[in-house]
């Protein structure tokens, strides 16, 4: 993982935490959830406060995330709103970070002044031990503290204001008054900063979930739809009067469920032929043949040419693999008829052709999962499905891993919103990198 660490492909763009009261207020954070305290001088934080430095230093990844669920949290600033987020168990652990901090964005700059804030994002379960157990999270809770005891000094301070009001003779209770002056004095005027955060509740809407292989769960208004190894426990057995499941290997229920569930964008002139999409997952087929026919070849010293002549000499292979010449015959049929005739497309290669419909919710989450059954386009895998591309990596070759961080830092860290809307028809951020 050292050349992605080196070109910021894990682990980029994390906020440095070397003040030694912020790394005081962390080990209080620390202390709270039963760890050890850290013993380094800086390390460096994501949106959720999780350390790859710490993370090392305990030898445990888990630390902040132990069962895969009730993910631990610290805010040591607001500033972390605009982190990635680097080590997740579940698909939407960024969106539900993002509206917490909008749902108590005065709490979290009013508390991080002289504290910070920390606790688990709470499912109502424990553990996972089967789809039953995913299925079950329709809503998390925030449970928040703070290190110096901010968020219990406001509340006790709250109290006693309204002690103050409610009483006649409260002004003349001394040491109650005393009490309202030494608590004031840390936390500042109640009455115009909201110290205590009031929007805890959110919903848990579609999301992947790092279990039993990968497990997608698509939520709508009446149904819901699991997809994942036919072999995760409690697969067609939990709820199956309202719940609906497919293998992820089965490539054609997949496409009818996300087409008729108007969640696909099928290949139309419109967006292929300005997206470039197809031209880019025919050069990343040549490039994955390549890797498996002779994985020590250094596609990072080749040019166009080389790559030409290789085409040629093995125009009998790329033939029999089929992505290729399947993907220039969709261009061509797309330049002259302005469509792809999907009813006589191979079922395993449909979805190859497609990409999430850009307006739809869920749209990163498709992608996701269209990335995983693409295992050939790396590029796609990392901007979507980067558990996926992580586990993959670690498979290829040292000359093809040089290639692939090439590519990306080429094509994608070079302007990630641009290649993310040219290719996808994405707009806006929701980046794990």
């Amino acid at each position: 993982m050292k050349r992605l660490v080196e070109n910021e492909l894990i682990y980029g763009r994390l906020l440095p935490v070397a003040e030694p009261h912020l790394v005081a207020r962390y080990n209080k954070a620390l202390r709270a959830f039963g760890l050890e305290e850290t013993k380094l001088e800086s390390f460096q934080i994501d949106m959720t406060g999780f350390s790859p430095e710490i993370a090392e230093e305990l030898g445990d990844v888990q630390y902040l995330d132990p069962n895969g669920v009730n993910r631990r949290f610290v805010v040591l600033t607001p500033e972390q709103e605009n982190l990635p987020v680097v080590h997740t168990q579940f698909s939407n652990t960024a969106g539900l970070m993002h509206q917490f901090f909008d749902g108590n964005r005065r709490a979290v700059h009013a508390v991080t002044i002289k504290d910070a804030l920390f606790g688990e994002i709470e499912e109502p379960i424990d553990v996972v031990t089967g789809v039953e157990d995913l299925l079950s999270i329709s809503e998390i809770r925030f449970r928040v503290m703070s290190a110096e005891n901010m968020l219990g000094k406001a509340t006790e301070l709250r109290g006693l204001v309204d002690r103050l009001k409610s009483s006649k003779d409260g002004w003349r209770d001394d040491a109650m008054l005393k009490r309202m002056v030494e608590l004031a004095r840390e936390t500042g005027d109640i009455r115009q900063n909201a110290l205590v955060p009031d929007k805890l509740v959110f919903p848990h809407t579609s999301f992947w979930a790092n279990h039993f292989g990968g497990v997608f769960i698509f939520r709508d208004d009446r149904t819901t739809t699991v997809i994942c190894d036919s072999h995760a426990p409690g697969f067609r057995r939990s709820r199956p009067w309202e719940v609906s499941y497919i293998d992820i290997g089965d490539h054609a229920r997949i496409f009818d469920f996300l087409t008729k569930s108007e969640r696909l964008q099928l290949p139309r002139a419109s967006w292929v032929e300005p997206s470039g999409f197809f031209a880019h997952r025919a050069e990343m087929a040549v490039d994955d043949l390549i890797r498996r026919v002779d994985p020590t070849v250094d596609l990072a010293g080749t040019d166009r040419i080389w790559l030409q002549t290789w085409m040629h000499r093995n125009s009998a292979l790329i033939a029999e693999e089929g992505t290729y010449p399947f993907l220039q015959e969709a261009m061509r049929e797309v330049a002259t008829t302005g469509q792809v005739k999907m009813r006589e497309v191979r079922t395993d290669r449909k979805l190859m052709l497609c990409r999430a419909h850009p307006n739809h919710p869920d749209q990163w989450l498709i992608n996701r999962l269209l990335a995983r059954l693409a295992p050939f386009d790396f590029v796609s895998r990392f901007i979507f499905d980067k558990h996926g591309f992580y586990e993959a990596y670690e498979g290829y070759s040292e000359s093809y891993r040089a290639h692939v961080v090439d590519v990306l830092g080429t094509t994608y860290l070079n302007n990630k919103a641009a290649l993310r809307s040219r290719l996808y028809g994405l707009e806006g951020y929701q980046d794990h990198v």
